[in-house]
């Protein structure tokens, strides 16, 4: 009796944003994804660089690999995609979520972004819960696992899944829930999605921080180590528990380096704003004077 192929899996670690993108590929088609690639941003100058991008390319031509698809987590706000790049070099469509629009709602009046239209049509492919699809004799199960935003979705490959901002490794716990959109009962309910997989399914995961104590990067672990170990969810969690967590916690969260430039180019599946008259692309940066300081930008 002959078992569903496997899919190899090759991850691709960038230390400035701490993320981890993935070339998933079908060994006997030659058939691949990348899933959540990061495009080099310097915020300091507005500098753009292809440099990590173009490694996961150049494995994928050495690996004779035709990529199919890039994929992405959720609109992720700690990076820039590089999905156009991907797809501009391989024609590969680019697929979301389809709460995507919900996001695009969301911050389109922040950032008071008219070119934007709030359909997701910026994407090739949007995803429903359920949904399936292949990359050569692979078959990709998508799951809903909104809480860190509304759109999130996890891609289940064989005994694989690529979870996104939902989980992080068990030393380190669970994802922030206070963006826009978020909701800690949300996330609770998906994470428990994600651990009634059976437990020798592999989760990877879209970030790692180094949790205190452990001296590398890691991001491969398993439904039964996080059931186990999992700082934020071991004993029994209840969701009540988890939430008044999860509040606590994430009040003591800095907004990630790249929040605004990243939101405003991945909710438009990577594009920059356009051009203006001068052929510059600019992104915004939304001023919001804290109490007592209105006079300073009136």
């Amino acid at each position: 009796m002959s078992s569903a192929p496997q899919a190899a899996i090759r991850a691709f670690f960038d230390e400035p944003t701490n993320t981890v993108s993935y070339l998933v590929s079908d060994p006997a088609s030659g058939r691949a994804a990348v899933i959540d690639p990061v495009l080099d941003f310097d915020h300091r100058d507005g500098s753009v660089d292809i440099r990590s991008v173009d490694t996961i390319l150049a494995a994928a031509h050495d690996a004779k690999l035709t990529i199919e698809w890039v994929l992405e987590t959720h609109a992720h706000a700690d990076h820039l995609s590089g999905a156009p790049y991907i797809k501009a070099k391989t024609g590969a469509k680019i697929g979301i979520g389809e709460h995507i629009k919900d996001v695009q709602k969301i911050f389109r009046p922040l950032f008071n972004a008219d070119d934007l239209a709030t359909d997701g049509s910026d994407f090739d492919h949007l995803f429903k819960d359920g949904e399936r699809f292949t990359i050569g004799g692979l078959e990709v199960e998508v799951m809903h696992t909104p809480g860190h935003t509304p759109a999130d979705i996890a891609y289940k490959i064989g005994d694989a899944v690529f979870v996104g901002d939902t989980l992080f490794m068990p030393d380190y716990g669970t994802a922030r829930a206070d963006f826009p959109g978020g909701d800690a009962h949300q996330l609770y309910r998906s994470i428990q999605k994600l651990l009634a997989l059976p437990p020798q399914t592999r989760l990877f995961m879209c970030h790692d921080y180094k949790a205190p104590g452990r001296d590398s990067y890691a991001w491969e672990t398993t439904v039964q180590a996080q059931r186990d170990g999992n700082v934020h969810l071991r004993g029994g969690v209840s969701e009540d528990q988890f939430v008044e967590m999860r509040t606590k916690r994430d009040a003591t969260l800095k907004a990630p380096t790249l929040l605004l430039p990243s939101i405003q180019v991945n909710i438009r599946a990577g594009r920059f704003p356009k051009a203006q008259h001068n052929g510059v692309h600019y992104l915004l940066l939304p001023v919001r004077p804290r109490a007592g300081a209105e006079a300073v930008v009136n």
